[in-house]
């Protein structure tokens, strides 16, 4: 926590130093020469970081997260009316109220990895609405349709904005945000210190958390090994660039959308309190067909845990195995070629049969267009 600023309360650690100069002035009262004295730096340096961040507040995004950390960490001021949060408390959104959580530092961590590496895709953006709790990560697909990939609240997005790691790319009722040059080195040096501390590469996530010391041994394997989860860029992403001698994509747009479904349905699974389901079984090196529906909350996570496992089973061996290595475990091909024991180059080949399979499963349990969403 910053334990240097007098009117504070335990502000964050993620908060930027400038976001915390520009609420001690404008919530707190603390003087722009106070402030650079206390800082060691020139006056105008306080002064230029006070006046961006004001422009900055056009952005909704950081205009929530600046007001909820005015409300919940710089309240002297409010209290007596005298700050700009009490000011704008009237017309302010249920967003902006004082019981709304500020984030702390895991949260931000575990989301970075997991929001910022699906906003690196390409044609992702993050979209929220006025009203809407969550915010959304939303693909473009090469057919013009698009697809959601994953979900985080809304409370994480304005922390991303504060930091700078989104950036608003269009306003409105819905507005989008794209990944910029400093998400994509926040995540590089995320990935990087969890690859580091352990192969994981969302090593805070409950799900991973569960399963961080578990290393996963594949019959006839004589060491046990360790599964790199959740790469930068999915192995599905990659194949979907390659085109056929006749110039169409090797998987097709739905056969994407398919597989997309079911990594969001497995990162959701995650979420929440921790749960039994080790998905190691439904390898072919596992007891096969174990889940446990009645771990976990009765709610998203415990939704999507039933959804994947109805898939991987509907698949059954082989099958199964890729769509969970490589959509889910993000696996990479040759690896899992190696792993099952295929002869190289076969498991696109393979994965594309699984993701058809995949996609006939969806369509025949959730209807024809469960796939997609836009």
């Amino acid at each position: 926590m910053h334990g240097d600023v007098e009117d504070s309360e335990a502000v964050p650690d993620w908060v930027p130093r400038s976001a915390l100069h520009y609420l001690n002035h404008i919530e707190a009262g603390h003087s722009i020469r106070g402030l650079a004295r206390r800082e060691g730096v020139h006056a105008s340096t306080i002064l230029r970081q006070i006046r961006r961040f004001e422009q900055r507040r056009d952005d909704p995004l950081v205009d929530e997260a600046l007001a909820s950390l005015g409300q919940a960490h710089f309240n002297l001021r409010a209290a007596t009316g005298q700050g700009r949060g009490a000011r704008e408390t009237l017309s302010m959104s249920r967003h902006f109220t004082p019981d709304r959580k500020v984030c702390d530092e895991a949260t931000i961590a575990r989301e970075g990895r997991r929001i910022l590496r699906r906003l690196s895709e390409s044609g992702a953006v993050l979209a929220i609405a006025v009203d809407m709790e969550k915010a959304a990560v939303v693909r473009s697909l090469a057919d013009g349709r698009s697809t959601r990939t994953a979900v985080v609240d809304r409370e994480v997005a304005q922390a991303f904005a504060l930091k700078e790691w989104i950036a608003l790319r269009k306003p409105g009722r819905v507005a989008s945000y794209a990944i910029t040059a400093a998400g994509r080195a926040a995540l590089k040096r995320m990935l990087a210190e969890t690859e580091g501390a352990g192969g994981f590469a969302e090593a805070m996530t409950p799900f991973a958390m569960q399963h961080a010391d578990i290393e996963k041994a594949d019959a006839g394997e004589e060491r046990p090994r360790k599964i790199r989860y959740n790469r930068a860029e999915s192995p599905i992403t990659a194949l979907a660039r390659r085109r056929e001698k006749d110039g169409k994509p090797f998987l097709s747009a739905d056969l994407v959308a398919a597989a997309e479904r079911l990594r969001e349905d497995f990162e959701m699974a995650q979420m929440g309190p921790r749960v039994a389901q080790n998905w190691d079984n439904f390898l072919t090196a596992g007891t096969r067909g174990q889940f446990n529906a009645a771990s976990g909350p009765a709610n998203g996570p415990s939704a999507s845990r039933e959804r994947v496992a109805g898939a991987l089973r509907d698949l059954g061996p082989g099958l199964g195995d890729m769509v969970l290595r490589c959509c889910c475990f993000l696996e990479g091909l040759e690896a899992a070629e190696k792993r099952m024991g295929w002869s190289a180059r076969s498991g696109k080949i393979v994965l594309r049969i699984a993701l058809q399979r995949l996609k006939r499963h969806y369509e025949e349990t959730y209807g024809p267009e469960a796939n997609m969403i836009g």
